[in-house]
């Protein structure tokens, strides 16, 4: 038998940490290659973690709701085979008890009033005698809380001593806890829930009341904390693209037999969008207090509702480099990617400007929410059928034209009504352009 190290793999170039959100196994549990052990989250989507090794789960090393670093161990997997590859693809050590061994666990006790400590982990920054880290397993105290722990041995290592004092101070603070949450409960039971403002809301007995998800709490945390950081203004303007939807209807299903991908409106509008950045790169900015930075990349979010009905934001990388067959697959893959719950921590990471379509619900136009840290956002409109006046050489005269509205949200702290106005004016432009014999 030998040990594996199940650790949390790297996410992605800005994701350091993820909460562990729900254990699939428990311990005692055997473990085939590649399947689930855990379900993870990051500050925008949810993952699991697969096992690299078949095995027994031996040993879980961080609760949910804990939080846990890119490389840290999570779990133990013991496998049947002899030596087991490690994470970094070398060998695992088969632990044996030898006679050694025996007489290390009996000084144990020496080992630590001497503060001669060994190492808890390759996960960890500091080093525990064998004594401090049972001490530790048994008052279920994880590796991240005892290297919190402030030591009085030499270089600042805990000691039996330290971690018994820290001990007895947490049941302090759990008791005053405890008595704490009674209070609060007994407060609540007394007061009227309060909604924005503080203004009371009245409960009949037939309402029901539901706890936020996870998602739905981050989100809501986003959007207050965008309203409150960004002078949100608009403007609108209104888009002929009769041409594009008599283009797309002619060339859809050879399109989709000959790349087999759907031909949707959105990577259409995508590529003006893209287009745009590039003639006004003042929209692909981001603030960082009284500076701004000029991104180099023209990376796409594009809002995506989920079956749940949350919101998530995947990010079409490089954007402005994709022709349109390019962008229709990028497009379906992370919106299929999405509604299946199967993004990557690095799916929604480094946009630079985001495109939300609220025509797919029947909206005309909207006023959307700017995506931090970025400094605009477009709303796609509905297309419809309506009359307009064609002017030709012969004359004007009321004709069926496709249109919709493009809405366009912005940071006036930094991009004015000229700017703002001037970028969603662009993409009407290219979008009106389109040509109508134009071949994939």
């Amino acid at each position: 038998m030998a040990k594996f190290e199940l650790k949390l793999p790297k996410m992605g170039e800005s994701v350091a940490e993820a909460t562990v959100t729900n254990w699939l196994k428990k311990v005692g549990d055997k473990i085939e290659m590649d399947e689930a052990v855990l379900e993870i989250a990051t500050d925008k989507v949810d993952s699991e973690v697969p096992s690299e090794v078949a095995g027994t789960l031996v040993e879980i090393l961080f609760k949910t709701d804990d939080l846990v670093q890119v490389g840290q161990t999570l779990a133990i997997i013991e496998t049947d085979g002899g030596s087991p590859l490690t994470p970094e693809g070398g060998t695992a050590a088969v632990e044996e008890k030898q006679p050694a061994q025996q007489i290390e666990n009996q000084v144990s006790q020496i080992i630590d009033t001497v503060s001669q400590a060994s190492p808890l982990g390759t996960e960890g920054l500091k080093f525990f005698s064998p004594l401090v880290k049972n001490i530790a397993k048994e008052e279920g105290i994880s590796l991240t809380e005892l290297e919190s722990i402030s030591g009085s041995g030499k270089d600042g290592r805990v000691n039996k001593e330290d971690l018994l004092k820290y001990i007895e101070s947490r049941k302090s603070q759990v008791a005053s806890s405890n008595v704490n949450t009674q209070k609060t409960q007994q407060i609540v039971a007394q007061t009227p829930p309060s909604g924005a403002g503080g203004l009371p809301i009245s409960v009949n007995g037939g309402d029901e009341i539901v706890e936020m998800d996870r998602m739905r709490k981050l989100i809501s945390g986003y959007m207050v904390a965008s309203i409150q950081t960004s002078a949100h203004v608009q403007s609108f303007i209104e888009v002929d693209v009769t041409n594009i939807v008599k283009w797309r209807d002619r060339v859809k299903n050879t399109f989709e037999k000959r790349e087999g991908e759907k031909l949707t409106f959105t990577p259409i509008f995508m590529e003006a969008v893209a287009k745009a950045l590039k003639d006004f790169p003042g929209m692909n900015i981001s603030v960082d207090g009284d500076f701004i930075i000029k991104r180099k990349n023209i990376n796409l979010g594009m809002a995506a509702a989920l079956p749940n009905g949350n919101l998530i934001v995947p990010v079409i990388k490089n954007a402005d480099q994709l022709n349109l067959v390019g962008m229709a697959k990028a497009v379906n893959d992370l919106g299929n990617r999405a509604k299946a719950g199967k993004l990557k921590p690095d799916d929604t990471q480094g946009g630079t400007y985001t495109v939300t379509n609220v025509g797919t619900f029947g909206s005309v136009f909207g006023t959307p929410i700017i995506n931090q840290p970025q400094v605009g956002i477009l709303a796609l409109g509905a297309i419809r059928k309506v009359p307009a006046v064609i002017e030709t050489p012969e004359g004007d005269f009321i004709g069926i034209r496709q249109k919709m509205f493009l809405s366009h949200s912005y940071d006036h702290r930094v991009v004015d009504g000229a700017l703002g106005g001037s970028f969603v004016k662009r993409v009407a432009e290219y979008l009106e352009a389109f040509d109508p014999n134009r071949e994939v």
